[in-house]
Parts: structure tokens; sequence; C-alpha cells
């Protein structure tokens, strides 16, 4: 298998997987996904809330706001601490404010300075004239699959399309590729049409209904996969990918291990 970055960004990227099957780009969607581990809050402790909030939807906005992970932190049941919960394996924010105000993820103090929102300015509640909040919220590391604040990234697939057109079979070559394509995929150099961006192409079909005695096809290649992957949780997208990739390394070193003791 190969794989070619297109696009890039610390959030977002767009790569092209070849020589893969279907299964295996679904395997390595859902993995980007729900199985790379991220962190959240999972407890609040709301001490004062004045607001015209709920304390339950209070903490559920909390929950969902995206944080930094720090190196070495662990999972709390795999932790030294024994699940008593310590700086390895937990982490609280703190959070007291006075209206009026509009309280953001940035007014939350961490105790750990590599653990933080990821995003400074999302808005959590606005409190008016005499409002007053104050809350500790501890977090941990978890998985999507568990609860989707935990979710690492959004990510998606299609086959990558083979595009080719034929403009001797037909004088209206315009027609059906460069006015037509939603995605830009053909461009005009010299007076000839040509398949510049085979890459962006949506698999919509609209050049091939349009076009006369088949003068433009396009095949998808069940083996090679374009991707769009967008971190929504603390760790850049080349994170999340890397990360995934070793899960899936690591849990086919198990099988094969499992496999051979099997055998003896």
């Amino acid at each position: 298998m190969k794989m070619k970055i297109l696009d890039k960004t610390d959030m977002k990227m767009k790569f092209e997987l070849e020589g893969a099957t279907p299964a295996f780009a679904n395997t390595l969607r859902r993995v980007m996904m729900n199985e790379v581990p991220t962190l959240a809050v999972e407890y609040v402790d709301i001490e004062e809330n004045g607001s015209g909030m709920f304390d339950e939807m209070l903490a559920h906005r909390i929950g969902l706001i995206p944080l930094t992970v720090p190196k070495k932190f662990c999972f709390k049941d795999k932790c030294k601490c024994e699940g008593n919960g310590c700086s390895m394996c937990e982490v609280t924010l703190v959070v007291e404010k006075q209206g009026p105000c509009v309280v953001k993820s940035g007014d939350m103090k961490s105790t750990n300075d590599d653990a933080r929102p990821a995003d400074m300015d999302i808005p959590i509640i606005e409190l008016l004239e005499g409002h007053r909040i104050k809350f500790e919220a501890v977090a941990q590391l978890g998985f999507g699959k568990r609860h989707m604040k935990w979710q690492a990234s959004v990510a998606g697939y299609r086959y990558k399309a083979n595009v080719r057109i034929y403009p001797d079979r037909d004088g209206d070559v315009d027609a059906y590729t460069i006015d037509v394509c939603p995605k830009n995929v053909f461009e005009k150099k010299d007076g000839t049409i040509k398949v510049a961006r085979p890459e962006d192409c949506n698999l919509c079909m609209r050049c091939v209904e349009i076009a006369k005695d088949n003068a433009a096809t396009v095949i998808p290649d069940d083996t090679s996969f374009v991707f769009r992957v967008e971190s929504v949780c603390g760790l850049h997208v080349e994170d999340v990918v890397a990360a995934a990739l070793e899960e899936i390394e690591n849990r086919t070193d198990d099988f094969i291990s499992s496999f051979k003791k099997a055998v003896k």
C-alpha cells in the first residue's frame, strides 16, 4: 500500500491510499474516528451556578470541549495510582467567573499546562449581571467508541476515479467536461481538453451523462481511495492518522502472536 498526501493543515488532511481494499479503508476510517485516545472532561463538580442554564446542560457543554493531550499521559485504569487519580491520569480544570460576561474555554485554568482547551474561544455560557459560576472539571483519556466527546476525528473516503475523455469521438467536448463538471476536474490548455485533477472527481457522473458516443468515462477504482480527515480533538491531524495506523499494527501483531500460540 502507498499513501500520498494531497493537502494538509494542522487540523485537516486529504490523502490518497493506493493498493488497499474497501475493508482496510473502512477499518482505517473507524479507528481514526473512534479508537485514538483523546482527552475530555469526565466529571464536573459545579459548586455554584447562578446562570439560567441547568447544571446538566452546562456539564454536557464542558465535556464536549476538545483538550490537548499531555505526553506520557495514561489511562486511569492502567495508571500506577491504581485508579485513584493522579497527575499522570487526570487533569483538573477550574473556572470561577462573575457576570456580566461570556465564559469561554480559555477561562478554564488547568493543573497541567500541557492539557488545555484546543480552542480558547469556545463559548460555554453567558453570565448576566449578578450571575456567578464556579466549577471544577476532571478530564481523562478515553475513546470515541465509548462517547463522542472522545472522538478523535471526522473521517471519510471515496473511491478514486479513473477519468478518461476522448475528444475525437464528439466535437462538442467543452459541453460535457469543463462546463458541467462541479469539481473542476478538467482544464483546457492549448485548445485541448485534459483531465487535470482526477483526484477531485466525486463520481457524480455528470460528464458521462452529457457525453455522446462514450466520449467520457469515469470508472471507480476499488483499490485506491481518497480520504478526508479532520481532527476534532486536541491532536493534530497527522498525529491522529499515525496513532490509528499504530493501533492497527499493534492489533495485527497481537493476532499473529495469538495465532502462533494456538497452532503450537
